[in-house]
């Protein structure tokens, strides 16, 4: 099945009607405003019925207007500017509560990406870190905080791994060189995308190390050298990245992994947390007596 919109709307244009042509030729030219509409206001804008527009979406081999909107917005979500991404927000949210509509916005996002991310990648995905000699997890810009939470908690139960959360090439490749086969390389990146997650990506490939690839397209760049691919949907047109989504998706491959190596970890807490009480790391509540009995001087 192909794909790309405009290549669908390229293979089916002999056998449009007129009114489907004038479809057709306004999401070529206007695709980035097209992507936002209804069916009815992207037929009123044409000149067309609304039915038309939806027999247009199956015409081309959609499962119906949403998914041809969807298509829509896919392309346009790693080229939208903040200002763009203001007046897109402003636009869908209007006069409606917008903790509610953010917040549902979310909840979303995280039932999509419960449908769409491959049980079978995450299971592999799951197995290479446990395997894995040194696990290298890069993201910058937004994506670096929750790189950096992953990364945080894979260091406590394997203390291997890598943080890569730099723009620079030099530092990256300072980071990345010693990478091989017996490693592996999780690279998180979400519109817009950063021409330095492909690149680490690509060198991390290269080398032959495991990679996987946490983004929200399989049109996403990053897809392009993974071996392994976990989707999660972030916000199309957000004033902010929403990260809601990929940071589950982070928590349940956490989960997964203390599932699969409980006798380990346990032991590796247990430890930690003989640690943490010697250094007095955590502060005391004086309210609950069971701390009280523990306070250190």
């Amino acid at each position: 099945m192909v794909s790309n919109l405009l290549v669908r709307i390229d293979l089916s244009r002999k056998s449009f009607s007129k009114g489907q042509r004038r479809i057709a030729d306004y999401i070529e030219e206007h695709y980035d405003a097209a992507a936002f509409m209804t069916a009815a206001k992207l037929g009123e804008v044409v000149g067309v019925s609304e039915s038309t527009v939806v027999r247009f979406a199956t015409q081309i081999g959609y499962d119906g207007f949403p998914y041809l909107q969807k298509a829509m917005q896919e392309m346009i979500r790693d080229k939208l500017t903040s200002i763009q991404r203001i007046e897109v927000t402003t636009g869908r949210i209007g006069d409606a509560d917008v903790v509610e509509s953010v917040l549902n916005q979310d909840i979303d996002k995280i039932r999509r990406t419960i449908d769409e991310v491959s049980r079978e990648d995450f299971k592999k995905t799951v197995r290479a870190i446990i395997n894995a000699r040194n696990i290298y997890v890069f993201g910058v810009k937004s994506s670096s905080y929750i790189a950096n939470f992953f990364a945080y908690y894979l260091d406590l139960i394997f203390g291997n791994v890598h943080i890569l959360n730099s723009t620079s090439k030099t530092t990256t490749y300072e980071k990345l060189f010693r990478i091989t086969d017996r490693d592996v390389m999780i690279g998180i990146s979400f519109p817009r995308y950063s021409s330095m997650a492909v690149d680490a990506m690509s060198f991390a490939h290269d080398r032959g190390a495991e990679v996987v690839a946490i983004t929200d397209s399989m049109v996403a760049p990053v897809v392009r050298d993974a071996d392994e691919v976990l989707l999660a949907r972030s916000d199309i047109a957000s004033v902010v990245d929403t990260l809601v989504a990929p940071l589950s998706l982070i928590n349940a491959l956490l989960v997964a992994i203390v599932i699969e190596r409980k006798d380990d970890i346990k032991k590796t807490f247990s430890d930690l947390e003989e640690v943490w009480k010697e250094q007095n790391v955590y502060a005391v509540n004086l309210n609950d007596p069971d701390q009280k009995e523990h306070r250190y001087d």
